[in-house]
């Protein structure tokens, strides 16, 4: 049997791994002195309330190669197999900890790193199920098809503040103070395992438009998994976004899954994010 593993990184909280039939291992949190397990015994919705109410940020910590090798004996026990997705190796050292720790499996885990985060990360993690599900195709066969298809994942983000940017040293107080009086609303995306700086437009609707600009020039494959994702407590502005940008999804999916961004991304952006992960045309 196949088993897909993937971090909490990924926005898959416990509750919906177990739906579906995947595997999580947490990333650390804190809040002060208190630690916790992402997506366990923290939900999203829990962590904005914390961020929002907090005078400093909280810290993230990377998963380690004994917690790694922990959890790999436990799922390799009865001669499964493992195909681990995790975050970004460009954005933590997490990816390095699970290869030193699938060195100890004899070639029965295999290590994905997804050269993305959150949405970016999911969509790759449900494409991954939906291999292992299917039966068709070997291990290394579905392990070489991802490492194939990562590369036409897109996940573009309209930020909702700088804030968090500012508070976690990413920019400087003066581009956030500047961003904040003009209503500077950013672009990023996830490029070779890296956060970048797209674009960026005056105001929320010029923002939305300019997001949706991005999104019809890659093109969507509808027949692969989609996500979209938002920060914060509240999902209208996601709402608001998927009516505005019709035409990007009318006649062409039934359905459109929408999340919350948890706290390994949400540590850095804050609330009032939207985001899309699809693979490209």
């Amino acid at each position: 049997m196949i088993k897909v593993l993937v971090d909490s990184a990924s926005d898959i909280s416990k509750a919906e791994a177990d739906r579906l039939g995947i595997e999580l291992i947490s990333m650390q949190i804190s809040f002060g002195e208190t630690d916790y397990s992402d997506g366990v015994d923290l939900t999203s919705k829990e962590f904005f309330e914390k961020l929002i109410e907090s005078d400093e940020l909280p810290q993230t910590s990377q998963i380690n190669e004994y917690r790694f090798e922990e959890r790999f004996a436990e799922l390799t026990a009865n001669g499964d197999e493992i195909i681990a997705i995790v975050l970004s190796s460009k954005l933590s050292g997490t990816y390095d900890c699970a290869c030193r720790a699938a060195e100890k499996f004899c070639g029965k885990v295999h290590v994905i790193d997804s050269l993305n985060a959150s949405a970016g990360e999911r969509v790759l993690c449900l494409y991954a199920l939906s291999l292992v599900n299917d039966g068709k195709m070997t291990v290394t066969e579905i392990v070489c098809e991802l490492e194939e298809k990562k590369s036409k994942i897109r996940f573009l983000a309209l930020l909702g503040t700088l804030e968090y940017l500012k508070r976690g040293g990413r920019i400087s107080s003066v581009v956030a103070f500047a961003g904040e009086m003009f209503s500077i609303k950013p672009v990023v995306s996830v490029e070779d395992g890296e956060v970048k700086l797209v674009g960026k437009a005056m105001g929320s609707k010029r923002g939305s438009n300019l997001l949706t600009q991005f999104i019809d020039k890659y093109g969507v494959k509808f027949d692969m998994p989609v996500a979209l994702v938002y920060s914060g407590l509240s999902e209208e502005y996601l709402i608001k976004y998927i009516d505005d940008s019709e035409k990007l999804w009318k006649g062409k999916t039934d359905s459109l899954p929408k999340y919350m961004i948890g706290s390994t991304i949400g540590t850095h952006i804050g609330p009032g994010a939207i985001g899309v992960a699809f693979f490209a045309e």
